[in-house]
């Protein structure tokens, strides 16, 4: 079938903030915090398996801080269960983010053994990281942003890296075996114990735009994270980009992976919760999901791939069932893992997604094209989406065929 598309691009007017010279803001963000680093101490700093913009530089630059204050980092990947629950997996994750020991110039240090620490009055057991616990201080770097399975004055941020991220294995499974209440109730208190703990010495949270540029840098003593980061939750969320209408008939997905999204695809874009028991959100409104392909950071980990309608062939040789598994037996959101309707090209993919959508008038098809849930300022949208955006985007050349003669989607 042939299907022409034009391609569009939208403005978030909450997302006019950014930082140009991110080494200067981090330089900034650190002296804000300042740190307690004595010569000679073993700092470990947390790094997850998100893909964030700058993060080489983030990094980078905490390292030299650090070793400027004569303290003696290392990298401690802090990723729960991802990279197959394996330290190889993990230390891979990492490089695929551009974080190695040579770019970095300090060691890696990866493992899955933990350290159990005192729960106190909590109900739950706590973990750390045991090269972490090992250390004289622990650095976390992380993006605060809207969690993809729920909502609290904590979501994704530096709470759930110190609890699951540096918990490893063994903490995401404690938290996730509570369900959404257990990553809801069970990090924000455990955050809290880990913290009281004093071997968290600082947080750095990074909130970015919908534009996917780093738009705030901050520095936060360890008694600070806790307070501060629901206003930056709320400054993440008002940033959030979207897609520019509520309903659709079929959103063609290019890409889904780890380095996107913790489920592939977010939700929080798609409208998609998949989670026995939560209601999925009433807009968007999407009849059909298809996705072509995997990133190459997730190592074949297609967790979210049940968010999914129709997938290609091309995605489903690249599932990597392990990896894919452990991580869904962790969270234990099992619709998550299920696998949609493979088709043999993306064109026979929109094909079906079309027919099952229900019969459109000629020429109203309402279709969005998107390379992933966390670029969203570029899409291709048919013309019955283009005729309801009217002037709110700028159009940019003539409807093109999206498809080439195999069948695959033209590259975006």
């Amino acid at each position: 079938m042939s299907c022409k598309l034009r391609i569009i691009r939208q403005s978030f007017a909450a997302s006019s903030e950014r930082i140009d010279d991110v080494e200067v803001a981090v330089i900034e963000a650190v002296r804000g915090a300042d740190p307690e680093i004595k010569p000679g101490a073993r700092i470990a700093i947390a790094v997850g398996s998100r893909g964030i913009t700058n993060l080489v530089t983030l990094v980078k630059t905490v390292i030299e801080l650090v070793k400027h204050r004569g303290g003696k980092p290392f990298i401690v990947p802090a990723m729960g269960s991802h990279g197959g629950a394996t330290a190889e997996g993990q230390t891979e994750i990492l490089k695929e983010l551009g974080v190695t020991e040579k770019s970095m110039g300090i060691p890696i240090l990866s493992s899955m053994e933990v350290v159990e620490l005192p729960c106190g009055e909590l109900d739950n057991r706590v973990y750390m990281d045991r090269h972490a616990y090992g250390s004289d201080g622990v650095i976390l770097i992380n993006r605060v942003k809207p969690h993809t399975d729920y909502r609290g004055p904590h979501e994704s941020g530096l709470a759930k890296l110190c609890v699951v991220g540096l918990g490893k294995h063994a903490q995401a499974l404690e938290i996730h075996s509570r369900g959404v209440e257990g990553l809801r109730d069970l990090v924000p208190a455990t955050a809290r114990r880990i913290i009281d703990t004093g071997k968290i010495i600082m947080g750095l949270a990074v909130v970015e735009n919908a534009h996917d540029e780093t738009a705030l840098i901050k520095g936060l003593k360890p008694g600070d994270i806790m307070r501060e980061e629901p206003a930056l939750l709320e400054l993440a969320r008002r940033n959030m980009p979207s897609l520019p209408v509520d309903r659709l008939d079929v959103l063609i997905i290019d890409r889904m992976g780890k380095d996107i999204s913790g489920t592939g695809m977010d939700p929080n874009i798609i409208g998609r919760i998949r989670i026995r028991g939560q209601q999925d959100r009433d807009i968007p409104c999407i009849k059909n999901i298809v996705v072509t392909d995997i990133t190459p950071a997730s190592h074949g980990n297609a967790l979210g791939i049940g968010l999914a309608d129709i997938i290609t062939r091309n995605l489903f040789e690249k599932i990597d069932f392990h990896a894919t598994y452990e991580n869904i037996f962790t969270t234990t959101f099992l619709e998550r893992g299920k696998i949609p309707v493979v088709t043999e090209t993306a064109e026979r993919a929109l094909e079906v997604a079309l027919k099952s959508s229900g019969p459109p008038p000629a020429g109203g098809e309402r279709i969005i094209r998107i390379k992933d849930t966390l670029h969203l300022v570029e899409m291709y949208v048919s013309p019955a989406v283009l005729d309801e955006l009217g002037d709110r985007v700028e159009p940019a050349g003539d409807f093109d065929e999206i498809f080439d003669k195999n069948g695959n989607l033209r590259e975006f």
